[in-house]
């Protein structure tokens, strides 16, 4: 079986920090909590944070009621700051909808979890000859390039894994922490003199072997060892460490790995990282899924997700961060004897905002009951397009694959109209 590059990346990093650890020896604690956390320059501004709701949340209980509908849930819609209603287990992310948009006909052909998951972070099907790059790769490769001063990983993933970058390489990959800032394993001694100079045996010999075998796997782990000895000694890692936020302002988020990880999301966008994932799993509700819901899922949502909005905007930062929020697909409007929903690819809603794009409308229309799109639907690769245009990169940019395919950006997709503004 064919290992995804989001594992190799994995291993690659376990044997760099386990050789730099040897290297190191003890591990100290990098930098005091209490010091401000300074960037030499103010980081370039445009970036996107993904809100991954694993399992397939049921947008017809979220963002699409259908009151009266033999499918309708026991939950009613409210009003918002926006020009729809969502549902009522959702009233603080009310108050911010007129900063976000829900794109309502969504319309995709994946109901699988592990086919639908890859479809909705690449744009592309999954194909076992080519493995594509996900949002995150393709956002990190075209905006870090202007980023000369970012230190740390250009993706980061939030409490659970994603797609990874697939042929544009393991420096694209995403880099993964829990909600808590924890970077597993990775030495924070700052280098001597003897550090430096094993170092410079240590890339001596990937050089000597890169310049023998010049071979994509061979320049990956090069690279990835370069990436770790910055992420070892920069000051901008100080944009994981959520305990230096104050009290008040972590609280508003919600003591949850959910909440903390937006307080993280919030964090490193500001240090200047390109594409931020918080994973928030749980949503694959096939019995009792209206209990679940309320007492679960919903409660947590809503506090955390309004709170990064807010925040970003009170900052300063919402118009240049995309927030897009979605799972891999919705769920079936029929309940079914479990008192759940099933899966459901046909018709959902995502919701997006921020950076540009236009807050407050719903795009998009379902059938009474929510079985079906009754106006144009839209796609992953829409989806994808709309954010990458958004956040200035360009539609027309094409990749080849290391089997020598090209490649565009999105696999094509159109803008959603109506959402840039």
């Amino acid at each position: 079986m064919q290992r995804s590059e989001q594992t190799t990346r994995r291993d690659f990093l376990g044997h760099l920090t386990w050789g730099t650890a040897a290297l190191t020896g003890s591990v100290t604690t990098f930098c005091h909590p209490q010091q401000r956390l300074e960037a030499s320059t103010k980081p370039p501004r445009k970036s996107a944070i993904l809100l991954w709701l694993g399992g397939g949340p049921s947008t017809i209980d979220l963002w699409d009621l259908k009151p009266g509908a033999a499918t309708s849930g026991p939950f009613r819609p409210i009003g918002t700051t926006g020009e729809f209603t969502i549902c009522e287990h959702l009233p603080q992310l009310a108050s911010q909808m007129h900063h976000l948009s829900v794109v309502r006909s969504m319309s995709t052909k994946e109901a699988d979890h592990t086919r639908a998951q890859y479809y909705l972070r690449t744009g592309h099907v999954p194909d076992q000859s080519i493995q594509h790059p996900s949002y995150g790769a393709v956002v990190s490769k075209e905006i870090s390039a202007s980023r000369t001063n970012l230190e740390i990983p250009p993706f980061v993933s939030i409490g659970g894994g994603s797609i990874g970058a697939g042929f544009l390489g393991i420096a694209y990959a995403p880099f993964i922490v829990n909600s808590n800032g924890n970077i597993d394993n990775l030495p924070t001694t700052p280098p001597d003199g003897r550090f430096r100079q094993r170092i410079k045996i240590l890339q001596s010999i990937e050089n000597n072997f890169t310049a023998k075998h010049p071979q994509s796997a061979a320049e990956d782990h090069a690279q990835v060892l370069q990436k770790t000895l910055a992420l070892m000694t920069t000051e901008q890692r100080r944009a994981f460490r959520i305990d230096e936020e104050p009290e008040s302002v972590r609280g508003r988020y919600g003591d949850t790995e959910f909440g903390r990880g937006c307080v993280m999301a919030r964090r490193l966008v500001e240090a200047g990282v390109p594409f931020v994932e918080v994973n928030y799993s749980g949503w694959d509700n096939h019995a009792n899924i209206f209990t679940t819901l309320q007492d679960e899922r919903l409660p947590t949502l809503d506090q955390a997700m309004s709170a990064l909005v807010d925040d970003l905007h009170q900052r300063g930062r919402l118009q240049d961060t995309v927030v897009l929020c979605m799972g891999e697909f919705g769920r079936t409007p029929r309940i079914n004897g479990n008192g759940g929903r099933d899966h459901y690819a046909r018709a959902w809603s995502a919701v997006v905002g921020g950076g540009g794009l236009r807050g407050g409308i719903a795009i998009g229309e379902t059938s009474a009951d929510g079985m079906r799109v009754i106006t144009e639907p839209y796609s992953s690769e829409d989806l994808m397009a709309t954010v990458c245009q958004t956040l200035g990169i360009s539609l027309q940019t094409q990749y080849t694959s290391r089997n020598g395919r090209p490649m565009k950006i999105a696999n094509g997709g159109r803008v959603i109209p109506g959402l840039i503004l």
